[in-house]
């Protein structure tokens, strides 16, 4: 099975820490957020993966090797294609057409999940869906009676349905799928000046294909500060996080669950619970709750709860909820 993991995006939603980070690479429960997908997906799909190619924007030879090397730590092949423009969800996943044959899945990398990945047999495809409270934000399936979707409709003014469709989709032929992606380019058929995904799903739909909805128990976002610290609350519930052998504690708690990175100083400080510290990070005389602090951050006499801290940031004397960007300085 191959994977194509869609990733160019600017996350403007999760600035400041996407303005010196790519979005899918902000650690998450102490892994970045793309490494967990695709490990998920991984574990979920029960085959071996033979590709995993991520779409990405120019973000760098650095960047580009930690992505190959998620892929290596799978066994599997890492390749890295790029989207020059954004031109669409389409557009993307073809950027990584010739990967797409046989068995394939599709997944953006802004969201985690758990799910059942068992495909029926009769099927071509399944769409990860959530049932929502709100439609309107989203892009949803309209099923029939016997669960078969038949209609896909962007952000519904009416909600036609509340099956919100997650950003994973696997299907039985990747070929197909290329085929089908390839058209709306060659018929230019844009909405909102882009190549859309659901444009060609519809059309292999109406071409007689059948595509399930595959129901996912957990979907956790990484959208914005508030969502991502709350998805970090939500992964370390599920994985129950850990601490380093390389941390050092000094007259210091820590309540899990949280994950403590390779190097960390704790001093005189109580952390926790629902806290990841990235490596290197020295938290001397202060209280952290509910917080993502990343790496070779120094943190001192303060309290933070639900905050997002970047790299190499310092904070003295602080009391708040903060989002704070990578090599900031506060001090009160």
């Amino acid at each position: 099975m191959n994977i194509i993991v869609p990733m160019a995006g600017r996350g403007s939603r999760l600035r400041p820490h996407t303005l010196t980070v790519p979005k899918p690479l902000v650690p998450v429960a102490g892994k970045p957020i793309v490494e967990r997908l695709v490990e998920d997906l991984a574990a979920c799909a029960g085959v071996p993966i033979d590709h995993v190619v991520f779409v990405t924007g120019d973000f760098g030879a650095e960047v580009e090797q930690q992505l190959l090397d998620v892929a290596a730590r799978l066994g599997a092949q890492g390749h890295i294609r790029r989207q020059e423009e954004p031109l669409g969800t389409a557009h993307a996943i073809l950027c990584g057409a010739d990967y797409l044959a046989g068995p394939v899945v599709v997944a953006f990398a802004d969201t985690l999940f758990r799910a059942d990945f068992t495909l029926d047999p009769e099927m071509d495809g399944m769409l990860f869906v959530r049932e929502v409270e709100d439609p309107s934000a989203f892009g949803v399936v309209v099923t029939d009676a016997e669960g078969a979707i038949v209609d896909y409709v962007e952000k519904p003014a009416t909600p036609v349905s509340r099956l919100a469709m997650i950003g994973i989709y696997a299907f039985k032929d990747g070929e197909r799928l290329r085929r089908e992606l390839q058209r709306l380019i060659d018929e230019d058929v844009r909405h909102g000046g882009e190549y859309q995904l659901p444009d060609a799903l519809r059309r292999m739909t109406q071409a007689g294909l059948r595509f399930a909805t595959g129901a996912v128990t957990e979907w956790m976002d990484c959208g914005n500060k508030a969502v991502t610290v709350e998805t970090n609350r939500r992964v370390l519930a599920l994985t129950g996080g850990g601490i380093d052998p390389s941390a050092v504690l000094e007259d210091a708690v820590v309540l899990p669950p949280c994950a403590i990175g390779p190097g960390v100083r704790l001093v005189r400080s109580v952390v926790g619970p629902h806290v990841s510290l990235g490596a290197g990070t020295v938290v001397v005389d202060s209280r952290i709750e509910d917080a993502l602090v990343a790496s070779h951050t120094r943190i001192e006499r303060a309290v933070l709860r639900g905050a997002m801290v970047g790299n190499h940031v310092e904070i003295k004397g602080r009391a708040w909820d903060a989002s704070v960007g990578d090599f900031c300085t506060f001090e009160a």
